[in-house]
């Protein structure tokens, strides 16, 4: 494992693949953490490629510099973070893999510095945050699947998350994946990165600021005014979605093309859920050396 200091974090991370490959980051979601890419990362660091995965704020070893930062999960900071992160690295433009919170970093990165971005792997479509639509209804199908989001919105669910982060995130991976035969050993692997101080914090805020129940973090107010517009994606852009994704239906993301103006492909996995890269390693690893091969 490596660190690198940015202006708000001490961002941890995994690297494989050769120093002088061309560089793929790879971006975990909620709850989750690097383990998300254990069978995505030597596939392609083995092909040549320099492979970055990093802990999002708030997860395992990553820190804040400062007590006085904003604990802020809102989608923003997940894409200040990673651009951040490119700048502290020394890489000019790297392949982009991601999904859930960490394809929101990836979709924001790619929609607002193309210049960056090489190409983009966005498993669940474009995954940028429409905030000002967030108290208009869903469909009650789709409602129901959302149950912890508003569970969070509470102080109940507040302090449920802090007791139980354990059974809880376990419940999240069992009903969003419902095909996946997960053992204990690689839950708990996983489940560490959850005893971050900062964990429920931050994944609190995520959850309200979204649909305008908490404040944003001022510093980052001017990247949320540019998000607002929903930004075109521009860079090759391959969409991945589980079959059986269970709090995302694929049926989510069929709408999505219009969010993406350069190259574009869409595929459905076969009984892969929301956990996709764990689930469906090979899927993502073809995506992105079909899309941008290492050079």
């Amino acid at each position: 494992m490596k660190t690198v200091r940015t202006r708000t974090l001490e961002i941890a991370y995994e690297e494989s693949g050769p120093a002088t490959g061309s560089p793929v980051v790879l971006l975990h979601g909620f709850p989750d953490d690097v383990r998300a890419y254990g069978g995505v990362a030597p596939a392609l660091a083995a092909a040549g490629w320099r492979v970055i995965v990093p802990y999002l704020r708030g997860y395992g070893p990553t820190r804040f510099l400062d007590p006085q930062t904003p604990r802020s999960g809102q989608q923003a900071a997940l894409g200040q973070d990673l651009l951040d992160l490119l700048d502290r690295l020394g890489i000019e433009r790297a392949a982009l893999a991601g999904y859930d919170w960490g394809g929101r970093a990836a979709c924001i990165v790619a929609a607002l510095w193309p210049e960056r971005v090489r190409c983009l792997v966005s498993i669940g479509g474009y995954n940028i945050q429409n905030i000002a639509l967030s108290g208009r209804p869903a469909a009650p199908e789709h409602e129901h699947r959302l149950w912890y989001q508003w569970y969070f919105h509470g102080e109940r669910g507040r302090a449920g998350l802090a007791a139980n982060r354990r059974p809880l995130c376990r419940l999240l991976w069992q009903l969003w994946s419902p095909n996946w035969r997960f053992d204990d050993v690689t839950f708990e692997r996983t489940a560490a990165s959850f005893d971050n101080p900062d964990f429920v914090d931050v994944v609190i805020q995520s959850y309200r600021h979204r649909f305008r129940l908490a404040p944003g973090d001022p510093e980052l107010e001017s990247i949320e005014e540019r998000l607002a517009g929903q930004p075109p994606i521009t860079v090759p852009a391959i969409v991945l979605h589980g079959a059986a994704d269970g709090v995302s239906p694929p049926q989510s993301s069929e709408g999505h093309r219009p969010f993406f103006a350069g190259p574009y492909h869409r595929r459905v996995v076969p009984l892969a859920g929301h956990f996709l890269p764990q689930e469906a390693p090979a899927a993502v690893v073809e995506a992105l050396q079909e899309l941008c091969p290492a050079p």
